[in-house]
């Protein structure tokens, strides 16, 4: 998981107020089950010490009936609320947390990773095309050629050259679709194309796509551009696809972790990041998880021992919760982060080292 949303919160010193709440308003008389929801963990922030300003801007956006998400997560400091984010469902812990680091692994998390990928719905007109990449998506139509669209079957001494023209058009429509996902594939590194529509056009489709496409295609049974056909049944594969990847993906890490250039643990993780030798952070999902280390001011003072800080000229080392200063590192190294559900490490951390 890139972490690249969340460096801002960096940008200036805390403490910060991390909150988690469930802020679902679906059901009638809910609003107000959030508002004593949120006066609850407003109450633990200000025994923590939470600024009157941190406190109001935060009440001032989750109490907001417009924000209609499940559950949210919200970060502020100095006043003012740094990165909110709507969560699709509750939170897994209502939590109100005032510490120098904000507490973001709970958030990446349930976040998920947002896998690349690139949605196609072809037919012999063209295509419409998804692109899902760099936090953002686009839409895009395809159509190279309008006519002749449809073999007509009446017969005739200019029947095979009509059928002709219309292999001709369908051909060519496959063609500027197949060149467009190929370029956005190679564009936005998406790591999934879901192709789906009618089966002559996505053979043709298929056809034409570059080795680099094909090797990341799944081809969906569901799907049409058809007005009036249901979503539904081609997100559902869609989803399933982009699953698939991330099970691949987190088997890769974990052979990879297990084969050769990593470190287990987390004060052999601390140093490798305090080195810039992070590719990607392992960290098992775990939220009753309290491990600590000691931090300082920059990104990579970390470590089990407070005596190492000292060491380095920190003056006042923190005490602070593991995952969140591991996050705060990886973030600010360029390293990425991925969970797992077993990681061959007794802390349930470990790394992957890019040299």
């Amino acid at each position: 998981m890139r972490l690249d949303f969340i460096r801002g919160l960096y940008d200036g010193p805390g403490p910060f107020a991390s909150v988690y709440l469930d802020t679902d308003r679906s059901l009638e008389g809910s609003a107000n089950v959030v508002q004593r929801r949120w006066a609850v963990l407003r109450e633990r922030l200000a025994v923590a010490g939470a600024t009157a300003g941190v406190l109001e801007a935060i009440s001032e956006l989750v109490l907001d009936p417009a924000r209609t998400a499940p559950g949210r997560a919200v970060f502020a400091r100095g006043g003012q609320v740094v990165l909110t984010e709507p969560l699709a469902a509750p939170p897994r812990r209502e939590t109100a947390r005032w510490a120098p680091l904000p507490h973001v692994v709970p958030l990446l998390a349930q976040r998920g990773e947002r896998v690349p990928h690139i949605r196609v719905l072809a037919d012999h007109a063209g295509a419409d095309v998804v692109v899902v990449a760099g936090g953002g998506r686009r839409e895009l139509t395809v159509e190279a050629a309008e006519w002749p669209m449809q073999k007509t079957g009446q017969g005739g001494w200019s029947q095979s050259r009509y059928e002709r023209d219309v292999e001709e058009t369908w051909r060519r429509n496959a063609v500027a679709v197949a060149e467009v996902v190929d370029k956005e594939v190679h564009g936005t590194g998406a790591e999934v194309v879901v192709l789906a529509g009618d089966p002559k056009a996505r053979g043709l489709v298929v056809d034409r796509l570059c080795k680099e496409t094909l090797r990341r295609l799944a081809v969906a049974e569901h799907g049409s551009r058809a007005a009036g056909a249901a979503p539904g049944p081609f997100e559902a594969e869609v989803e399933r696809a982009c699953a698939a990847w991330l099970d691949r993906r987190r088997d890769e890490l974990l052979d990879a972790f297990a084969g050769g250039n990593a470190v287990a643990g987390l004060q052999e993780t601390a140093r490798a990041l305090r080195e810039r030798r992070v590719g990607t952070v392992l960290l098992r999902d775990d939220p009753s998880s309290t491990a600590t280390v000691w931090a300082g001011p920059e990104p990579t003072h970390l470590s089990t021992d407070r005596a190492d800080l000292l060491t380095w000229g920190v003056a006042e080392p923190f005490e602070e919760r593991a995952d969140a200063a591991l996050a705060r590192a990886a973030a600010m190294t360029d390293a990425e982060i991925r969970f797992v559900d077993h990681i061959d490490s007794p802390d349930g951390v470990g790394a992957l080292l890019r040299f």
